[in-house]
């Protein structure tokens, strides 16, 4: 067992090394292959041994291969180190050194992230392989219908699921042939997207059971159900379930000092589509077809208020809710009562 600390400025081929014995003493440095052999020879004697390194492409796939070797492994938040990405003299070698020091000094000035698990991360990646499928059917439909109205047609509006059949039949004839492959790939996307809507319904009831509880709340779906559980992966990484609407970024950034406290935007920290996918279902639950419940009726209040960007705050509110509500059902196993409080006796 060793007592030092590692700093790991991760690369794409190889990693520089620095290591620090217990007084703080650069005892070596150098450089270490990107590959599973390499590191496991490099750190099976340093068991025990704290090493930081910053979040990145690598950084998943090396913490756990090195918490598998017997090392405490703190990976760093990139977007919070200015000390390294603002610093004079950057180089790897220094922000090895960097890490390692701060690591030493106090563990908690790196941000640590947690990185999820090898399974769960292997899921998340099925979900991500369906969001790039609907981001480029989305751009290949805008392309198309941008490319009718320069030939004065406007295509009619509907889904993006049918739009393989009513677009095609509506193509200006001068463009038909040049436009009708990408109409064609349009609709074996949505052949695809729908294939990965079935993994997704089908790895939510093999693996991840309390899906099925946070679909109680109208408006979150299977997809939103499992990407929340996979990304927060453990209820009690929480104590209170309010923190969740801080971590996922729907709280208001602040900027305060002596009397000043501005009235800022969201943070946008944390997983951006999980985000994405909670204000969608605040639209759902706050649209003309989102049952009454205790949700919609407090988004409702808010928009009411007026005022230029009400709606806009309510979706945001009501999406922060919903993150800490999520939250609570999953950890609590309770079932959702969508009127609860408005249920709930006075006095």
């Amino acid at each position: 067992m060793t007592t030092v600390t590692i700093g790991m400025d991760l690369g794409d081929n190889q990693h520089q090394i620095c290591v620090l014995n217990e007084t703080g003493g650069k005892v070596a440095e150098g450089m270490v292959d990107n590959t599973t052999a390499a590191l496991s020879k490099y750190f099976r004697p340093h068991g025990g041994a704290v090493v930081a390194m910053e979040t990145g492409t690598h950084s998943p796939w090396i913490s756990r291969l090195l918490e598998a070797l017997g090392c405490r492994v703190l990976v760093g938040n990139a977007r919070k180190l200015r000390a390294i990405w603002q610093s004079r003299n950057k180089s790897d070698v220094r922000d090895a050194e960097m890490l390692a020091r701060i690591a030493r000094f106090d563990p908690e000035l790196l941000y640590p992230v947690h990185h999820r698990s090898e399974q769960a991360h292997a899921d998340l990646e099925r979900i991500k392989a369906r969001d790039a499928l609907v981001r480029s059917r989305r751009s290949l439909i805008n392309h198309v219908r941008g490319a009718a109205k320069a030939f004065g047609v406007r295509l009619p509006a509907c889904s993006s699921e049918s739009f393989a059949t009513r677009g095609k039949e509506q193509l200006p004839a001068m463009i038909r042939e040049a436009v009708t492959p990408l109409v064609e790939t349009i609709g074996h996307l949505t052949d695809q997207i729908h294939e990965y809507d079935r993994q997704v319904a089908a790895v939510s009831r093999q693996r991840y059971p309390a899906s099925e509880r946070l679909q109680q709340v109208g408006g979150v779906g299977p997809l939103t159900a499992l990407v929340y559980l996979l990304t927060l992966e453990e209820p009690v990484r929480f104590e209170q379930s309010r923190s969740v609407g801080a971590y996922v970024g729907l709280t208001p950034r602040r900027d305060q000092s002596g009397q000043t406290d501005k009235q800022l935007r969201i943070t946008k920290c944390g997983d951006g589509y999980l985000r994405q996918l909670l204000v969608t279902s605040s639209h759902y639950i706050l649209g003309p077809f989102g049952p009454d419940s205790d949700l919609r009726r407090y988004g409702l209040r808010i928009a009411e208020r007026g005022g230029k960007n009400a709606k806009k705050r309510a979706v945001v509110a009501v999406a922060r809710k919903l993150a800490v509500l999520l939250h609570h059902l999953w950890k609590t196993g309770v079932d959702y009562e969508p009127l609860r409080t408005a249920e709930s006796p006075v006095g």
